[in-house]
C-alpha cells in the first residue's frame, strides 16, 4: 500500500509544483534577496558555504512549513473531495493502515522538500563565494546530516498538521486557509507579542514556530537574522534544542494521532 500512495503522490501536480515553488522561495529569500540588496556589505558570511545550514533552516519553520502543510492536506484532503476514500475504505484494508501508509509515505514524499533546496543553497553559496573571492568550506557532514534531519522534522511536523486539517475539514481550500491563518495571524502574532504580556510566554513556547527556529539556532541559523528575515521574520522565545526537538516530535505524533482518531471513527460521508 505504501507504493501505491508514493505513486498517487508522485503522479499528483501539485506535489511538484510545491517542491518547485518552495526551493526558489527559499534560495530566494534565503540568498538572492538579501545578497541583491546589499551587494557591497562587509559581512557576507551568511551567504557562504560554511554557513550553509543555518542560512537554509531559517527559511523552514515558516516557508517550507506551510508548503509542507499543504501537502499533508492534499495527501488526505484531495480524498475526501474526489470521493476516493469511501472506495478503499469498502475494501479489504482498515482504515488504520491506510492512514499509515498515506503518513509513511508523505514522510517519504517530503525528503526532497529538505534535500533539494541544501542542494540548490549549496550551489548559491558557491557561486556567491566565487564572486567574492571567498573560501569554499562546507559544513561537516555530521553537521549537515543533523541540519536535513532537523529540517525534515519541521516540515513532517507541519504536514501533520495538514493531514489534521484535511481529514476535519473533509477537503482542501478551507484546510489551507486555516493553515495559514494560524501560520500568519495565532502563531505570527501572539509570538510577535510575547515579550510584551508575559502570559502569553509559555504558551508561544509549544507553537510550531518558535520550536522549528529554535531547533534551526541549535544548528546554525542566527537569532539576529531570524528576527530581520523578510516576511517569516520571527521575534518571538527560543528554546533550548532538546525542548525544541521533544515538542516537534510530540506534536507530530499528537497531530497524526488525532487525525487517525477522526479519521477511524466519523463515517466517510
Amino acid at each position: 500500500m505504501i507504493a501505491a500512495e508514493l505513486l498517487i503522490l508522485r503522479k499528483r501536480a501539485a506535489t511538484w509544483i510545491l517542491l518547485a515553488v518552495w526551493t526558489l522561495l527559499g534560495i530566494f529569500f534565503a540568498y538572492v534577496i538579501p545578497y541583491a540588496l546589499d551587494p557591497e556589505s562587509d559581512d557576507i558570511t551568511p551567504f557562504l558555504p560554511h554557513a550553509l545550514t543555518g542560512t537554509l533552516l531559517e527559511g523552514f519553520p515558516f516557508f517550507g512549513g506551510v508548503f509542507a502543510l499543504m501537502l499533508g492536506v492534499f495527501a488526505l484532503g484531495s480524498e475526501y473531495g474526489w470521493d476516493t476514500l469511501k472506495a478503499l475504505f469498502t475494501q479489504r484494508p482498515r482504515r488504520l493502515r491506510v492512514f499509515a501508509s498515506k503518513l509513511i509515505a508523505l514522510a517519504i514524499v517530503l525528503a526532497p522538500f529538505v534535500l533539494l533546496p541544501f542542494a540548490a543553497g549549496a550551489v548559491a553559496s558557491f557561486v556567491i563565494a566565487q564572486i567574492e573571492d571567498a573560501p569554499v568550506h562546507y559544513p561537516s557532514a555530521w553537521l549537515l546530516a543533523r541540519a536535513i534531519a532537523g529540517g525534515w522534522l519541521i516540515l513532517a511536523t507541519w504536514g501533520a498538521l495538514g493531514v489534521l486539517l484535511g481529514v476535519l475539514t473533509r477537503g482542501t481550500s478551507l484546510a489551507i486557509g486555516i493553515g495559514i491563518l494560524y501560520a500568519l495571524v495565532i502563531e505570527g502574532l501572539l509570538s510577535a507579542f510575547a515579550d510584551s504580556v508575559s502570559v502569553l510566554e509559555p504558551l508561544t513556547q509549544v507553537f510550531l514556530r518558535a520550536n522549528g527556529y529554535s531547533l534551526a539556532t541549535a544548528l546554525g541559523a542566527t537569532v539576529e537574522s531570524i528576527q530581520s528575515n523578510g516576511p517569516g521574520a520571527y521575534s518571538g522565545p527560543i528554546v533550548g534544542s532538546a525542548q525544541a526537538l521533544a515538542a516537534l516530535v510530540a506534536t507530530a505524533a499528537v497531530f497524526a494521532g488525532a487525525a487517525a482518531l477522526v479519521l477511524r471513527r466519523r463515517d466517510v460521508e
